[in-house]
């Protein structure tokens, strides 16, 4: 888990997760993972996040969430994470990212976003563990 003081940043998987209840385990974890978030405000997501966060849990699960519960969710817990949004930078720094680690652009948005809001951890099940950017390490959260 996080230290004290340090931001970290949380992707799209981990909001899934907390909705899934056939992963008693990850479902567990994730959850701590945002309650962590909130409660230290050190927990940062992006733009990018929210999207593709709406985007699974309207379409892709099998009760997909309401648009009401989803204004609520995000009110309550994306909107107060939420501190990167998009920018010519950001992109830029994205294609860069790109080049550097072979990732999709999507994946190295992700990156970019948790290295312009200065985080130290992104928790994510879809990147390697152990990844180096900069100060920023990829962690497995679900990963024994």
């Amino acid at each position: 888990m996080p230290g004290s003081s340090a931001r970290f940043f949380l992707d799209t998987n981990i909001f899934v997760y907390t909705f899934d209840e056939t992963t008693s385990v990850q479902r567990a974890r994730a959850r701590e993972l945002v309650e962590l978030a909130l409660t230290t405000r050190l927990g940062v997501v992006s733009y990018q996040v929210i999207q593709e966060f709406l985007n699974v849990v309207t379409r892709r699960f099998l009760v997909p969430l309401s648009p009401t519960d989803c204004r609520s969710y995000v009110e309550q817990v994306l909107a107060p994470l939420w501190h990167v949004s998009p920018t010519v930078a950001l992109y830029l720094r994205a294609l860069e990212m790109q080049e550097r680690s072979g990732y999709s652009f999507h994946d190295s948005l992700i990156v970019a976003a948790a290295l312009e809001a200065g985080c130290r951890t992104l928790y994510t099940q879809d990147l390697q563990p152990g990844r180096q950017f900069d100060a920023l390490t990829v962690v497995d959260p679900f990963a024994d």
